[in-house]
């Protein structure tokens, strides 16, 4: 992969674009004015790995909470904003990292222009977000509907209008539910500009569902070179979000952090409970952080050989099965204890 280089801007103490890693993006689906609500699910993000957090603010109520809530979180929080740019405005005083808006929809021109001034003088970016249920009548008509070019259109007349407040802290997403469509937008935009990206496939779906569409339309484009940061949007828990995104980055070789967990399909040689054993592995190793590579094989033949780059990892055979080292048996255990001896070794590593 050859990533394309952006321009590189800041969120927080983090950087987006440029040479910066892809950072995972959530967002909180408490109401932001309970403090003590959305800090617990911060938390939880963060332990999974969250880079950046955004928080709806829909009153000014939300907009005040941001600076309590900053006190005890250690990643940057985006301030999503519709339409009322006096929340913008707040939410800057109260110490936001960053803003997600869509000029379109904040009202005059002198109302951005508050928000941008109030940007540049607390060093805040500003993400302007498109989807394709949002573009401007305008490019519809002239496009002939929701496709690539009227959506980039769109997105690129907000751009313009912040570069010409003098304002150039901006990323860029144009989010659709359908992937080709997402994936064209994007090709598109990168070709057109060199505004940091933010990815995700919006309205993606249940957590199953979701996560197969997001994993095909990010990853198409994190394998083009395209895209700087990434939100993976499920109906569900927020969490199951960022624990797609890592997956989605570790797959790619872009993140190393964490287990990267490999288990073969069983067939008939299979003489163990792999299923079960693979589950349950999974589950218990969630909270390494250490980069480890652990393969969980059904038997001999996709076992030490074909895992043979593995750090650890278990082989079945009848009733039994293998642990290895870097392709290397280094003993036999019955099956019962399998797992056991597995997580014993790994815990070791």
């Amino acid at each position: 992969m050859n990533r394309k280089e952006t321009r590189k801007i800041r969120v927080g103490d983090l950087f987006i674009g440029g040479d910066s890693p892809i950072s995972i993006q959530s967002m909180t689906n408490t109401p932001t004015s309970d403090v003590e609500k959305t800090l617990a699910q911060i938390r939880e993000l963060e332990e999974t790995g969250c880079d950046i957090v955004r928080s709806a603010v829909s009153s000014i109520e939300d907009a005040k909470a941001i600076k309590e809530i900053k006190r005890h979180i250690n990643m940057p929080i985006i301030a999503d904003i519709q339409f009322d740019y006096k929340l913008a405005i707040e939410s800057i005083r109260q110490g936001v990292d960053g803003l997600r808006i869509n000029p379109g929809n904040i009202g005059s021109d002198n109302k951005v222009k508050e928000i941008v001034n109030a940007c540049k003088s607390e060093n805040i970016s500003i993400r302007i977000g498109v989807n394709s249920g949002s573009v401007k009548k305008e490019y519809l008509e002239k496009y002939n509907g929701v496709n690539e070019k009227s959506m980039v259109e769109s997105a690129l007349e907000q751009v313009k209008l912040l570069e010409n407040m003098g304002f150039y802290d901006i990323k860029i997403s144009l989010k659709a539910s359908s992937v080709p469509l997402t994936i064209k937008s994007y090709t598109l935009m990168s070709e057109r500009c060199n505004y940091p990206l933010h990815l995700g496939v919006t309205e993606a779906g249940t957590p199953w569902r979701g996560t197969i569409k997001s994993s095909v339309g990010i990853g198409t484009l994190l394998a083009m070179g395209i895209g700087d940061t990434i939100r993976v949007s499920l109906t569900g828990d927020p969490v199951d979000e960022v624990k797609v995104g890592k997956e989605i980055l570790k797959s790619l070789g872009l993140r190393n952090d964490g287990i990267d967990f490999i288990s073969c399909p069983t067939c008939s040689r299979t003489h163990i409970d792999l299923i079960s054993i693979a589950q349950e592995a999974e589950k218990l190793l969630e909270h390494i952080k250490k980069p480890i590579k652990v393969a969980v094989m059904g038997c001999a033949v996709n076992g030490p050989g074909e895992a043979r780059e593995a750090d650890i990892g278990i082989a079945g055979g009848d009733g039994e099965g293998l642990i290895f080292k870097k392709g290397v048996i280094i003993r036999k255990v019955p099956e019962e204890n399998l797992l056991e001896e597995l997580i014993k070794e790994i815990e070791e590593l």
